[in-house]
């Protein structure tokens, strides 16, 4: 699909609905605005024995749609919009973003999106895909056992962020309960350094400590270092949760390494480990091999992941392949 920019106003956004992003913020006049069209779409492969239950003869179709505007009001505030719908026609992600030079970034989630945590919960390196996302390692146990340790909230969440301060950035995350006895308002935070004096070395922090239910009280932290020299980028990360219910806590340990081995080819090896203090669970360990070749718009990305101990029962193990062909326009 042709890209189309022009220049169109504020009355002109609400034709085509995006100001249903800011009905209940105050309004601004933008004296002019870009409006842009990008989406992507891809045709996957996956092995039918891998745990997932939907994929028929393991071929299926992804597909998104974006619709974005931008502009700058009269005291110079950007203010950006944007509606992502999925390939059902259903809003999978739209946000408002007010931003200026000297204090960061304002951005209201009205669906979709990720919190502080959430956006970090793994960033270890990886060619493709982590190597517990091919396999679907959810619902492995009556209880199940998620793959990371991430964020909360929810739709109508409010994202702050810093502009970097000698290579540092801190995001902050809130989400209101909307007065529900049953969990307080969700609130989190994320500090990102990228120091000047180390090229290619990025330090990250991340906490939530909210309480989730009536008595359940949660603190989740993570931790990560990457660092890229060269054709290699290698990571590490280690998340832990501490909750107020027995037999809760977890433990997450990931790492990563990725080799460029051209501009438009890179492999990867993944590993992750999930632990949990169910001493008769065993420790939920997965593998992974990537690889993803670009050219233009188009990239071909494939994995071949292992995990044993699934849902930490020993000796349950499963293996499985994806492959995805992706193009971007």
């Amino acid at each position: 699909m042709k890209q189309t920019k022009g220049v169109i106003n504020m009355n002109n956004l609400r034709k085509i609905g995006l100001s249903a992003l800011a009905g209940s913020l105050a309004t601004f006049s933008v004296n002019a605005a870009d409006f842009s069209v990008s989406g992507g779409a891809s045709i996957t492969f996956d092995d039918p024995n891998r745990g997932f239950s939907d994929r028929g003869n393991g071929f299926y179709m992804g597909d998104s749609l974006t619709f974005n505007a931008s502009g700058e009001t009269d005291n110079g505030v950007g203010v950006a919009v944007s509606y992502e719908l999925d390939g059902t026609a259903a809003i999978d992600d739209m946000k408002i973003v007010l931003s200026g030079d000297s204090w960061g970034s304002l951005t209201f989630d009205g669906h979709g999106g990720s919190s502080a945590l959430g956006a970090v919960d793994d960033v270890t390196p990886n060619a493709y895909e982590e190597a517990w996302d091919v396999i679907d390692t959810n619902g492995a146990t009556a209880a199940g056992t998620p793959s990371t340790i991430g964020g909360g909230g929810g739709n109508g969440m409010f994202i702050y962020k810093t502009p970097s301060m000698g290579g540092a950035v801190a995001t902050l995350a809130y989400h209101n309960s909307g007065g529900s006895d049953a969990a307080e308002s969700y609130m989190d935070f994320a500090v990102a350094l990228s120091p000047e004096a180390v090229e290619g070395l990025t330090l990250g922090f991340a906490n939530a400590d909210n309480a989730v239910g009536n008595s359940i009280d949660q603190d989740k932290t993570t931790m990560y270092a990457k660092y890229a020299i060269g054709a290699f980028t290698v990571g590490v990360q280690q998340s832990d949760l501490d909750d107020t219910r027995a037999n809760s806590d977890a433990e997450v340990l990931a790492y990563g390494v990725t080799y460029a081995v051209n501009d438009d080819f890179s492999i990867g090896y993944s590993y992750h480990e999930y632990e949990t203090e169910v001493t008769t669970d065993q420790d939920q360990e997965s593998t992974g091999v990537s690889f993803s070749y670009t050219s233009g718009g188009m990239t071909l990305g494939g994995a071949m992941n292992e995990v044993e101990n699934m849902g930490g029962t020993a000796a349950t193990d499963r293996e499985g392949y994806e492959f995805t062909l992706s193009f971007a326009f």
